[in-house]
């Protein structure tokens, strides 16, 4: 308050506990950016949602083609799957850092959440590479366009997240575990996890069910 607000303050009765209302009704509001993500999070749900859907009505119109038990490797999809569950463990090791205030924990752990991600999209890319050269791209069959289109989805937001993830270790190192930077690592977490539980969805509803 300025000594002007101030001086008007004790003029008007009852100004300045008004402005203190206020200040500390704002202040008790919700941050935009998290409520913002919320929302974000919600439309991406609304996303899966629907690619699952599609998967459930076109998963199993092969056109004569090859199925999920010609195609897939129950090993290599384990495998790829617990690089990125440990990713979120790491993730979440990495905040236990920043919240004690250990910038260069918190940054090797991001690093290694970094590794385990990118190994995570190495595979994917690598199996979608070979299910090409084989002939069993997204036109061979309904249920081969209904797999690109979700997993491919998947992959791309974990891409995203992994750009994300690279942006904030630089800004952790220039800036340092800021509140502004603490946001920013608290929503890309929550990020992160969500991906997590997505891949669950997909490694048990389109991998696992259909190999058994």
């Amino acid at each position: 308050m300025t000594p002007f607000d101030a001086t008007r303050a004790g003029a008007i009765p009852g100004l300045a506990a008004a402005q203190a209302h206020d200040h500390d009704h704002g202040a008790g509001h919700s941050s935009p950016t998290a409520i913002g993500f919320w929302i974000y999070l919600m439309s991406d749900c609304i996303i899966f949602g629907c690619l699952f859907a599609t998967y459930a009505v076109l998963g199993s119109n092969y056109a004569g083609g090859p199925g999920p038990k010609d195609l897939f490797e129950p090993g290599f999809v384990a495998v790829e799957t617990a690089l990125l569950l440990i990713s979120s463990v790491t993730f979440g090791l990495a905040m236990l850092k920043a919240e004690a205030g250990a910038r260069g924990a918190t940054m090797a752990w991001l690093v290694v959440t970094a590794l385990f991600g990118a190994g995570f999209i190495g595979m994917e890319v690598y199996e979608f590479r070979h299910l090409v050269h084989i002939g069993a791209g997204p036109d061979r069959s309904a249920f081969l366009s209904a797999f690109f289109a979700l997993v491919g989805t998947h992959g791309l937001h974990v891409t995203a997240g992994l750009i994300w993830l690279v942006t904030l270790l630089v800004q952790v190192g220039q800036r340092g575990l800021v509140p502004a930077n603490m946001q920013r690592l608290s929503t890309l977490s929550m990020f992160w996890h969500f991906l997590d539980l997505v891949w669950i969805g997909v490694f048990s509803f389109v991998y696992l069910v259909r190999l058994i």
